[in-house]
């Protein structure tokens, strides 16, 4: 009874705290106590019946259960995805303020979706799934009381959270990407004639110095990939213009990070074989990180230099100059 009363408190205090930060943005009072009103509930909710998923070990709190989850060294830094997406919001909160606002039935649809699916994955043990509506009955809350407008006002902070929740997912794919990581690693050295062979996620190879090692978990370009994606999606919506170039920068991080990480694996194997197994799989092992993610940074802004260029304007003027030189 003391945790229910204890959860109960808080969800109140973050009620009130919320209806104050938006009455003091010169939101109206009675739109900002129904959302505060809404948040302190939702957080009530999520709180005490949010997993169902090991509740011994992590309660009935779904931010508990993400809290766990990050413990991983993969996801430790995830948390800074909400704060920055917290930020964009405050940053834009003039634009908020001068945005017309109505109310919506539509996006009361949204957020009652979003409670109907958490209760399915609430009772088939899907915290995941859960997670994911915390950020889409956010949403759907604020259409509901304040209109389209405001809503894709949200779309990329809210988009940014949800970014930040469903990372976990791709734990799932660590070995594949183990297993393109090594394929195109074992194509790079072979086309610098370093006879290698592949093995699964083995790289070893008998010529020379020789080397073998195994790409493991912790090599296999999650963490890159996470990290690529989490800072594409900002760099893309405050650089970019245009749609398609925001999203197109974005898409291509995934790949421009598999790639990153498959020459960090290259590199490895080149140091191996013309300096020593020893070296590569000490020092150079630990250096390489760092260097293969100044590297992705360094790909990722090039990427987008390259996408925000007027190509029409330079073919143009490229074929101006070749037809007055003829």
């Amino acid at each position: 009874m003391s945790e229910i009363m204890l959860t109960f408190c808080t969800s109140v205090a973050i009620a009130a705290a919320t209806a104050g930060i938006l009455k003091f943005y010169k939101v109206k009072v009675f739109d900002a106590v129904l959302f505060g009103l809404m948040l302190g509930s939702a957080y009530f909710l999520y709180s005490r019946y949010g997993s169902s998923y090991y509740i011994e070990r992590w309660g009935g709190s779904i931010f508990g259960w993400i809290a766990m989850q990050w413990r991983a060294e993969d996801f430790s830094n995830n948390w800074l995805m909400i704060v920055f997406a917290g930020f964009v919001v405050w940053r834009e909160r003039k634009e908020y303020q001068a945005t017309e606002k109505h109310p919506s039935y539509l996006g009361m649809t949204v957020a009652l979706g979003a409670l109907a699916l958490h209760i399915l994955a609430h009772r088939s043990q899907l915290p995941r799934i859960s997670l994911l509506t915390v950020t889409l009955l956010f949403w759907g809350c604020c259409y509901a009381i304040w209109g389209w407008k405001i809503a894709r006002r949200l779309l990329f902070p809210v988009g940014y959270v949800m970014l930040c929740f469903s990372s976990y997912h791709l734990m799932h794919f660590t070995m594949r990407l183990r297993l393109i990581a090594t394929a195109l690693a074992e194509l790079f050295l072979q086309g610098i004639n370093i006879a290698t062979v592949r093995q699964g996620t083995i790289l070893y190879s008998s010529a020379g110095g020789g080397f073998q090692f195994d790409v493991a978990d912790a090599c296999s370009g999650l963490r890159s990939l996470i990290t690529m994606t989490a800072l594409a999606a900002p760099y893309a919506y405050f650089t970019m213009k245009g749609t398609w170039r925001k999203w197109t920068l974005f898409l291509l991080s995934v790949p421009l990070a598999m790639l990153a990480n498959t020459l960090r694996i290259f590199t490895l194997g080149v140091v191996a074989e013309w300096i020593g197994m020893k070296l590569a799989m000490s020092l150079y092992h630990d250096a390489s990180g760092f260097i293969v993610f100044m590297f992705s940074i360094g790909l990722l802004i090039g990427t987008g230099n390259l996408l925000s260029k007027d190509w029409k304007t330079l073919w143009t003027s490229l074929t101006q100059r070749i037809t007055s030189r003829t």
